[in-house]
């Protein structure tokens, strides 16, 4: 059982109001918000002292209360771990006669990047010779309680590997430039970028800055050898609600910028034979024009010309294509993929001789091939009930080879190579899952759940098989919602620990996301954000009727705007919830968004609504988790957070849990883990992240009364 005689900590109370269109809120704990320098401080100040020790303090009262399930915790870490192939290799993939792949050393929480010539269409053997280091992750990582290799992108030349590291989880990197030949970095080193780069030649590269917000928003040129505070700013998206990025098209031939808002994108291309010259516009931005571009570069018998993914009279996307200089005119566009309503056209693959369409059709995913010579399609087919299929790594244009992914609820992600005009698949790895697990020994399901609308909501479920579907067994939901993210269901090799205690599992894929196309999306935001929220309870009393959970004993998860979403219905239902987890939760959503200072307000308005409009104000306000806790019995909650995460601020679900605790009226706990060193995706490692997936699934574990 969890100690309950431990008093949690308690935060000073400091009110502060905050008035909008004649409405004013009192936040007892505003003060608990620090900037990024008093984070970073050597020397820390009064009040972020108060801040740190609060936390700590908080992590010290979760491990308390926690403590009768540590050997449990630690059982859990042991059998995750214990899953996971220690000494493993990716497939290789070739790109500009080198075949490039990432190896993980037994022990080592970071990988190797490797790369051997390409002197045939089969690459070496795993432990040739031919195989250098690029990277080592583990050794970049020393000294450094988080890391991530935000990207690595190699010259034209093939001589220089450009790559990108965080050290402190706030997604700022440095970029550095390696000479492969010798294995020594450059001297050129540029601070605090968004971490992504693109080569135009050998000298010439092209980065992002964020600006004090965190939103990328400035495109510079570096001549390697020449000084960094000497880089020319060649684009600067002046909209607060778009940001850009940079990278190469996949054509070779051009250097792209991409500036996208929620609803509305706009490209620019400089040809990379012209590094120094300006980026041209592909086609002026317009409100609510989303697009993507991709180039085909010219051969003997075609001149180049441009694909476009696009929702231009298409609410689900269609597929255009245009002349290299009829960028501007969409009249002049021509029609190569008609738009239908019930399918979303979510991206396309181009090849020399073939078009690949990855489509999503009743919440599922499709890959269809198209042979440009003569129309002829085929489509791949996948058989499981829940599942996502996705093309891979696919470098070069001129091959009749597509790389794609596959993976279900029961079935580990596997990469296969698929003929295009043979229409046959090959296996060439699936993740190896070390220990006795077998696919067969658990079920997948694909169920309906009606929402109060009467709309269809498609839910995803996997259990081991033996676990009683009768009302008894618990049931975890998961849920996300937003942004038009779809959640499919992939495999885990960490969820088999709470499956093989008899836990069900399910993802509801509720409206905000885009798995029923992007009318699902759209009635999901904005004056329709209650329909995710209720999409969710609506899926959880469905998944009772129909004997998929204890009615006592059903429990919930989701991160980020996941975690607004576990907010939103713990609130609306708290007695509807056994316990619940909301990783890194958006959950003070009013006060966030009218403040245009702190990283992704002004971006998001097009998914939340802007507040300082009345309208968007109350409508947020009604939902706003923070801003509706009330005297209730709350379930069991736990709350984690980074102290540096620069997408949720770790304050909203620190001032949450204050919040909750005041109003709780049962006697479930109400705790919260912050993760000191790390941002909005956790710790980094691929073994110490599990450690706090433990955590969460003992935490379940317990609730549920599972006793070992």
């Amino acid at each position: 059982m969890i100690e309950t005689s431990l008093a949690p900590p308690v935060a000073a109370k400091r009110p502060h109001t905050i008035t909008a269109h004649g409405h004013a809120r009192v936040d007892e704990y505003h003060w608990m918000r620090l900037t990024e320098e008093q984070r970073n401080a050597a020397e820390p100040d009064s009040v972020t002292r108060a801040v740190i020790d609060h936390l700590n303090a908080e992590n010290a009262y979760t491990e308390a209360m926690l403590a009768p399930v540590k050997p449990l915790r630690e059982s859990l870490f042991a059998e995750m771990k214990a899953r996971i192939k220690e000494t493993d290799m990716s497939v290789p993939y070739r790109e500009h006669g080198f075949w490039y792949r990432q190896r993980f050393d037994a022990g080592k929480e970071y990988g190797l990047h490797l790369r051997a010539q390409a002197v045939s269409d089969r690459w070496p053997e795993d432990g040739d010779a031919a195989w250098q280091v690029l990277l080592d992750e583990t050794k970049l990582a020393e000294g450094s309680a988080f890391f991530d290799l935000g990207d690595f992108e190699i010259s034209p030349g093939n001589g220089i590997v450009a790559y990108s590291t965080d050290r402190v989880g706030r997604r700022l990197y440095d970029i550095r430039f390696r000479d492969i030949a010798s294995g020594t970095d450059l001297p050129d080193v540029i601070p605090a970028t968004a971490g992504s780069c693109a080569f135009a030649d050998e000298r010439t590269v092209f980065y992002t800055r964020k600006d004090n917000t965190l939103r990328s928003y400035r495109i510079y040129r570096h001549v390697l050898g020449t000084a960094t505070e000497a880089d020319q700013v060649v684009f600067e998206e002046m909209d607060p609600g778009f940001s850009c990025d940079v990278y190469r098209s996949r054509s070779d031939r051009f250097v792209m910028i991409v500036s996208e808002s929620t609803l509305s994108s706009e490209h620019r291309y400089l040809p990379v034979d012209e590094p120094m010259g300006g980026f041209r516009v592909f086609l002026q931005r317009e409100e609510e024009h989303e697009h993507s571009v991709m180039h085909v570069p010219p051969t003997a018998a075609k001149p180049g010309k441009w694909y476009i993914v696009t929702n231009w009279n298409a609410l689900n996307f269609r597929l255009m294509e245009c002349a290299e200089s009829d960028t501007q005119d969409k009249r002049k566009w021509k029609e190569v993929l008609a738009h239908r309503d019930d399918v979303l056209l979510e991206d396309v693959e181009i090849f020399r001789d073939h078009l690949v369409f990855s489509e999503r059709r009743e919440g599922l995913t499709h890959l269809r091939v198209r042979r440009l010579t003569d129309g002829r399609e085929h489509e791949i087919g996948f058989h499981d009930p829940a599942y996502v299929a996705y093309t891979g790594t696919n470098p070069e244009w001129d091959s009749s080879k597509l790389r794609y992914g596959y993976t279900s609820l029961t079935t580990p992600n596997s990469v296969f190579e698929h003929d295009l005009d043979a229409n046959t698949s090959e296996l060439l790895k699936q993740q190896e899952v070390i220990g006795a697990f077998k696919s067969s020994d658990y079920a997948s399901e694909r169920l309906w759940a009606p929402a109060r609308d009467g709309v269809q909501v498609p839910v995803s479920i996997v259990y081991r098989k033996g676990t009683p579907i009768d009302g008894t067994a618990p049931l975890l939901l998961y849920g996300y919602g937003s942004y038009g993210n779809s959640i499919d269901p992939t495999f885990s090799s960490a969820r088999l620990s709470l499956l093989d205690r008899g836990f069900v599992y399910a993802i509801a894929h509720i409206r905000g996301g885009e798995e029923m196309g992007r009318d699902w999306y759209d009635n999901g935001k904005m004056e329709h954000k209650v329909n995710t929220f209720t999409d969710f309870i609506d899926c959880a009393d469905h998944l009772e009727k129909m004997k998929y959970a204890d009615p006592k004993r059903i429990f919930c998860l989701g991160g980020s705007a996941g975690g607004l979403l576990v907010g939103a219905v713990v609130n609306m239902r708290p007695d509807r919830w056994k316990a619940a987890c909301a990783e890194v939760p958006f959950v003070d959503v009013v006060t966030t968004m009218l403040d245009e200072s702190i990283p992704l307000t002004t971006g998001e308005f097009d998914e939340w609504g802007d507040p300082k409009e009345k309208g968007a104000y109350e409508r947020m306000l009604s939902y706003s988790p923070y801003d509706n806790v009330k005297g209730a019995s709350y379930p069991a909650l736990l709350v984690t957070t980074g102290f540096h995460d620069s997408q949720v601020q770790y304050w909203e679900p620190a001032k949450w849990v204050q919040r909750l605790r005041e109003h709780q009226q049962s006697d479930a706990p109400i705790l919260l883990f912050t993760n000191m060193e790390a941002g909005h995706g956790g710790a980094s490692g691929r073994f110490e992240m599990l450690k706090e997936v433990a955590l969460i699934y003992a935490f379940f574990l317990q609730q549920a009364g599972y006793a070992g």
